[in-house]
């Protein structure tokens, strides 16, 4: 018996219930719900190479050139809606001749600032009107929620051009007080540095790249953003510091220098993200937020040391003029409010040395 769009729906319906954030298949296996951090197998029947092939055709049933149903000898992402139900963003990947499948459920409502627990400040960071502003993390830190959020609250308070460039498009926004134009590498555009370059000859306040891949994407994202537009995008580092270092080292050494004094004029702000074990099986998100200062443009320059980063951020939380935080005064934060175990905040702070003299401190 063929597999459906509908046994696909049951299972994505199982896997919300039990507030699941990601489904593995794999041919010949039972399939496995990504559940607070862990793979815990679905009590179903082992899917089959046949079903494997049935469920490509129904991911790939709107890709350019229609359904796939051959095996797969390349990554292949999208996305689709599920009627009633959500989003799943797909990768598709061959291994030993066999087909997987990774599926992220998107919820088909975007969340808000709030509704998602951030700090008051992300609201005033979306709102800028020019300059660079990144959320970063890895894989499944939540960052494509995190801007998406943030997009959507410029939506809500400012009548803009919004465009962006998504490969694939995930979240799909209403029109509010802004207009959105959502653009999906594949389908729309070429690549993103194509969609990018077209983007500012369509009239933008507000650009944002699903990523920031290379430096041909990073130069044309600057430029944009030393033209006065706002330009949102997303990396996979680990924390401010590491961002910058990568923005750096995608250029040449002898260009560098020159790179360096562009993003201490221009990049805005970095949020990053960490995913922590919260109590109850919960996830809880620690975020690291650096909002530029004159301190901090002196570190991108090279004028001062970029390790000096975090001290700076630490010294500007809860100040008007700047509400950012490091990683370990937010883990602090949430270990304080009885979000997180002493042993979870322990284990993700970068000294515990310095985190129990301030626990003994306070």
């Amino acid at each position: 018996m063929a597999f459906t769009l509908k046994n696909l729906s049951s299972l994505v319906t199982v896997a919300i219930q039990h507030k699941a954030s990601d489904i593995h298949i794999r041919t010949n296996e039972t399939p496995c719900l990504r559940i607070s951090g862990d793979l815990v197998p679905v009590q179903t029947k082992t899917f089959n190479s046949t079903d494997l092939h049935d469920i490509v055709k129904i991911l790939t049933a709107d890709q350019p050139g229609g359904p796939r149903a051959d095996l797969v000898k390349e990554e292949l992402d999208g996305a689709i809606t599920i009627p009633d139900l959500c989003r799943i963003r797909y990768n598709i990947f061959s291994y030993f001749g066999q087909i997987g499948i990774v599926l992220r459920i998107i919820n088909t409502r975007i969340p808000n600032l709030a509704e998602l627990d951030m700090p008051k400040t992300l609201g005033k960071i979306a709102l800028q009107k020019r300059g660079m502003i990144l959320v970063t993390g890895a894989t499944g830190s939540g960052k494509s929620t995190t801007l998406s959020a943030m997009i959507d609250h410029i939506n809500e308070n400012r009548a803009s051009h919004i465009i962006t460039i998504e490969d694939p498009i995930e979240y799909m926004y209403e029109q509010k007080k802004s207009r959105i134009s959502q653009r999906e590498v594949g389908r729309d555009t070429e690549d993103f540095n194509s969609g990018l370059r077209a983007a500012l000859r369509q009239d933008p306040d507000v650009i944002s790249i699903g990523e920031m891949r290379d430096q041909v994407t990073a130069n044309t994202a600057l430029k944009a953003a030393e033209t006065g537009h706002v330009v949102f995008s997303t990396l996979h580092t680990t924390n401010t510091v590491t961002t910058i270092g990568r923005l750096i080292s995608m250029y040449p050494a002898h260009e560098q220098p020159e790179v360096r004094k562009r993003l201490a004029e221009n990049l805005h702000a970095i949020i990053g993200q960490r995913m922590l074990a919260g109590k109850n099986g919960k996830v809880v998100i620690a975020q690291e937020i650096m909002v530029t200062s004159a301190g901090i443009r002196d570190c991108i320059s090279g004028k001062d040391d970029l390790n000096r980063i975090p001290s700076i951020i630490s010294q500007g939380q809860g100040k008007s003029t700047n509400g950012g935080q490091t990683f370990d005064q937010h883990i602090m934060f949430l270990y304080q409010k009885g979000f997180i175990d002493k042993e979870v905040a322990l284990d993700a702070v970068s000294s515990q040395a310095d985190f129990i003299q301030k626990l003994i401190v306070e």
